[in-house]
């Protein structure tokens, strides 16, 4: 997965000091209207198997498609035939401009993604393709079938509209019933489980949540996240034996460049030492249930950045100042460590967390 928020260098030079402080615009800004502007892009998020707005638009309506498996040809067909009372993008017109893309499962970068014609100016478009697959039969069993529907606007912007999986494993090729075409409801975004249950490695660190930066002042003051990443363990390799690794911190729903810090890149090793604290300033006492501190590490490399894991460290409650959003979904783990920050103020609690696949909030300009 590469970051498709920038294509970032993190040099060495511009993180001579182990503890530096950006003052990231406030996030009392968060629950205010400017802050809730971008909310399309906050709740927007980007995997390795996707990339475009999640979120922002309801899931709702069905799929009409039916799946063969040619022996002759050694081909898998997915015949898309339709949708019906899809999402609208344009909500002032009542439609979308809807396509259906295809991945198999887990390694969708060997067989590629296929995808139908875009229907213009529709909720319920008419495909009526075939998608075809080059595979063997027993590799088959080993896969899933992702359909997902994408409403394209004029900017090339694509728009998640839903989607349905299913699991080939367990597949009867044999019987008919099967080869007939199928309504299937579309269902909102989940991370596939195939790269939940990949091991990511580890990540050491401490929270601090400091009430009052400057105590004694008169005038109320806001509180501050302190953030130590220590080291990672067991990270993956995606290069055979390289890894140049660094560490990402974003706090949601600010998703602005502003809040963003990161530690240099660590060479050579899986598991790197960083020793880096990052603070947040900002926070009043009931940020501190709206927002999410998004931990990820990378793997730089040449011009690009690979994802590698992450962590999501806030109270997982869906929500966020009242709009639901997917990524507030941290792990009980992850909720342990904030509850244990929020109610131990002015100390420091560390904990080492399993690095997991995050849905990527997109970074707004």
């Amino acid at each position: 997965m590469s970051d498709d928020r920038e294509t970032d260098t993190a040099s060495e030079g511009s993180y001579q000091l182990s503890r530096h402080k950006k003052s990231p615009s406030s996030l009392t800004n968060l629950s205010s209207s400017s802050g809730m502007t971008s909310l399309s892009s906050v709740s927007g998020s980007v995997m390795s198997v996707y990339s475009g707005d999640f979120g922002n638009l309801e899931v709702k309506g069905n799929i009409q498609f039916a799946i063969d498996y040619v022996d002759s040809l050694k081909e898998l067909h997915v015949f898309v035939a339709q949708c019906k009372d899809l999402a609208a993008a344009d909500i002032k017109k009542q439609r979308s401009d809807p396509y259906v893309k295809t991945y198999l499962l887990p390694d969708k970068g060997k067989m590629g993604k296929k995808k139908t014609l875009v229907a213009k100016k529709t909720l319920n478009p008419v495909y009526n393709e075939i998608l075809r697959y080059k595979i063997d039969r027993q590799i088959l069993k080993t896969q899933k079938l992702n359909l997902s529907v994408w409403h394209r606007d004029t900017f090339k912007r694509n728009s998640f509209l839903g989607e349905v999986e299913l699991d080939l494993e367990t597949w009867d090729w044999d019987n008919k019933q099967n080869k007939q075409l199928k309504w299937y409801p579309l269902k909102r975004k989940t991370a596939p489980v195939a790269f939940e249950a990949e091991n990511r490695g580890e990540m050491k660190l401490a929270l601090q949540y400091v009430p009052e930066p400057m105590p004694g002042k008169k005038l109320p003051t806001t509180g501050e996240v302190h953030i130590w990443v220590k080291e990672c363990l067991d990270l993956p390799l995606l290069r055979g034996s390289h890894l140049n690794s660094f560490v990402k911190c974003t706090i949601l729903p600010d998703t602005s460049r502003k809040s963003r810090q990161k530690t240099r890149a660590v060479g050579k090793t899986t598991n790197p030492v960083f020793n880096h604290t990052m603070v947040y300033d900002g926070f009043r006492p009931e940020d501190l249930t709206e927002a999410c501190v998004e931990l990820t590490v990378w793997d730089h490399y040449k011009l690009s950045n690979q994802f590698l894991g992450g962590l999501r460290i806030g109270f997982g409650t869906g929500k966020s100042y009242g709009t639901e959003v997917d990524w507030m979904d941290s792990t009980s783990e992850e909720v342990a460590l904030w509850e244990k920050m929020v109610n131990s103020p002015n100390t420091w609690i560390e904990a080492t967390l399993p690095l997991r696949m995050l849905l990527i909030a997109k970074i707004s300009k």
